[in-house]
């Protein structure tokens, strides 16, 4: 499972003109499930995100949590994070998990953040989304449950 985790002032995705999902300061998930994947990999990856210390405290260090900063969270899926560039210009998704797999993960995933955050704001798994956010840093960090 592959993600890339923004600190954001402000993120929200929107499908065909409306908002499906909106937060203030916290994290923009962007999630990858991976043929190999299972609910392992996604309780490992949440763990993980949920106690990175990416904000800044009085000082100006990175040593607040998300729950320090009582920080929200929008998990957006993102199969292309399993792109494959090597051969030619066409990027190959063959890496990725399956549609079903990958959403029920995806739905794992995000009854994760819940269970630890209250309210999870979530994309539309397979819809084409436009994901706007204002990055705060930027702080951006990429994670991939195989080198955790």
């Amino acid at each position: 499972m592959r993600a890339v985790i923004q600190r954001v002032t402000h993120a929200q995705v929107d499908v065909e003109g409306t908002t499906v999902g909106s937060i203030e300061k916290g994290y923009l998930i962007l999630l990858g499930v991976g043929q190999q994947d299972g609910e392992a990999q996604a309780d490992k990856l949440w763990n993980k995100i949920l106690k990175l210390r990416i904000f800044e405290d009085a000082d100006g260090k990175t040593n607040l949590s998300l729950a320090d900063v009582d920080g929200e969270v929008l998990v957006v899926s993102q199969f292309t994070l399993y792109a494959q560039c090597k051969k030619g210009n066409r990027p190959s998704f063959t890496e990725a998990g399956s549609p079903d797999e990958a959403n029920r993960l995806y739905e794992y995933f995000c009854s994760l953040v819940r269970r630890d955050r209250g309210l999870v704001a979530c994309g539309r798994f397979g819809a084409d989304m436009q994901v706007s956010l204002q990055n705060d840093g930027p702080f951006t960090i990429c994670l991939d449950t195989d080198t955790l």
